[in-house]
């Protein structure tokens, strides 16, 4: 009891105090070790590592069937973890935008206020931000600055159009930039709303999608139960892997249209 409330007391002290004393105690330094990460594998060295044990199980057919829905089910992930990457990146351009307007409003140089709007802001618009700063700096232009500050999206670079030509705009025709300018933040912040609204109302398309994908495997799943042996058929006979290949590439064909159509969410 006495050695409970002891230690109670010690993790109750002060968190400054208290961590340097856990630290010396068991020997750490408190710096997280940090291993590096791996790359993502791409598409073909999913198929082919889905590939083999499918061929094993199933012969050449449970192989190919196998690679075209590992190959799918790879490339639907890859698409929703670009998507999202996407929007994260629109997202930080409209906030950098409207720290970019706030500074002008206050009365900041341009090349001052793209720096400071480039502080806080998320990396791909960072580096916008800083582009933009240096063009302003030495009256340059802003299209070759942002085309030069590296690889975008196809979303993100219709959005730094639209700052570019914004951007013209003020110097051709002696407009107020920091009006220009909010009227592009508004603008973008709308169709991110709107994108964000149609991303969410295809949630339920999709996973109806995914449902009927998996409809198949649960009635052989339901026909092995009853002792029909389709796995037999599917793996031992000619005209099972012809079928098994077949269904495979319909279902696969399926998931690509349906994640073709409920993907029809553009940022332009």
């Amino acid at each position: 009891m006495v050695t409970l409330l002891l230690g109670l007391a010690v993790l109750s002290w002060p968190a400054a105090r208290s961590t340097a004393r856990l630290r010396r105690a068991v020997g750490t330094s408190g710096r997280t070790r940090r291993w590096p990460r791996l790359p993502r594998p791409g598409v073909v060295v999913v198929t082919i590592a889905v590939a083999v044990p499918g061929f094993l199980i199933g012969g050449v057919g449970g192989g190919i069937a196998a690679a075209l829905a590992g190959g799918t089910a790879w490339r639907r992930l890859a698409a929703r973890r670009a998507m999202r990457h996407t929007m994260a990146t629109v997202d930080g351009l409209a906030e950098a935008l409207r720290s970019l307007v706030a500074e002008l409003r206050a009365g900041a140089h341009p090349a001052a206020a793209a720096e400071s709007a480039a502080v806080d802001a998320e990396p791909a618009a960072a580096t916008a931000m800083r582009a933009i700063a240096a063009a302003a700096r030495l009256d340059g232009d802003i299209a070759r600055a942002l085309g030069a500050a590296g690889p975008t999206t196809p979303a993100t670079t219709r959005v730094l159009a639209q700052l570019c030509h914004a951007w013209t705009l003020v110097r051709r025709h002696g407009l107020p930039l920091a009006d220009v300018l909010d009227a592009v933040h508004r603008d973008l912040d709308t169709r991110i709303r709107f994108a964000r609204q149609v991303i969410a109302r295809m949630a339920g398309p999709r996973a109806s999608a995914t449902i009927l994908a998996l409809l198949p495997t649960i009635g052989i799943a339901l026909g092995q139960a009853m002792g029909a042996r389709p796995l037999h058929l599917l793996t031992h006979t000619p005209t099972g892997q012809l079928l098994l290949v077949l269904g495979a590439a319909l279902v696969c064909a399926g998931l690509t249209w349906s994640a073709r159509l409920t993907n029809q969410v553009v940022l332009a």
